[in-house]
């Protein structure tokens, strides 16, 4: 019986792509690297501390990567308030509502920092909807690892078998898959070189996942 729902954020809820594209380009300029397209595309899905430590040991840098991190954050944090095209992705706080309205227990379960997911929530009113929030940066491992979607089920209070997840990275969907739990891929205008081949279902449209479509799926 389908009793929760596990959403990423960032490509699911809101598409802060763009911002942390420019935020990290800026800090690429501050620290002196060169990071390419290919590389930047492999970051998807990752936490902020991850791709830090990465960059440091690929690059050889003398920095800590909480420096990197800080430096980083300041830059997005000064977009996501600046940047007035920032909008939540189209239809889902309709499907929030739906599922919320028919009972089911939602979580957020986001590679991105609790600061960010805070100022997501905040800034579009989301809070009432969802259970709990959790961050893969307060992890030791970052997805693919399952451990966040492992957590959320917890906090959600069901078994794996009694949610799903929507994810939009390759490395959210192999969370998923690992942590045995249900998986719908969204693939959006947004969506870019992700692999969606271990995903249970891929959508383009959240209306193909309302409460009465998904729910026959976990009787």
């Amino acid at each position: 019986m389908l009793k929760a729902v596990l959403f990423d954020m960032d490509g699911v809820i809101v598409d802060t792509e763009p911002l942390h594209h420019k935020a990290y380009n800026m800090m690429f300029d501050d620290v002196g690297i060169d990071v390419s397209d290919t590389m930047y595309r492999s970051f998807t899905g990752q936490s902020t501390r991850g791709i830090c430590e990465f960059l440091c040991e690929q690059f050889d840098l003398s920095l800590e990567p909480i420096i990197l991190e800080k430096g980083k954050r300041a830059h997005f944090t000064k977009l996501f308030f600046e940047d007035p095209d920032l909008q939540l992705l189209e239809g889902v706080e309709d499907l929030i509502k739906d599922y919320y309205t028919n009972g089911l227990t939602l979580v957020v379960a986001s590679s991105a920092s609790m600061f960010t997911i805070n100022n997501v929530m905040k800034r579009f009113n989301l809070d009432p909807y969802f259970k709990d929030k959790l961050s893969g940066a307060d992890l030791k491992a970052s997805k693919p690892h399952p451990e966040i979607f492992i957590n959320a089920a917890k906090a959600a209070g069901v078994s794996t078998s009694e949610c799903f997840v929507i994810e939009d990275s390759t490395n959210g969907i192999i969370a998923a898959k690992e942590a045995d739990i249900f998986c719908i891929a969204y693939k959006s205008v947004h969506s870019k070189d992700q692999d969606y081949t271990r995903a249970d279902m891929l959508v383009s449209d959240f209306k193909d996942i309302t409460f009465d479509k998904i729910k026959s799926s976990f009787n």
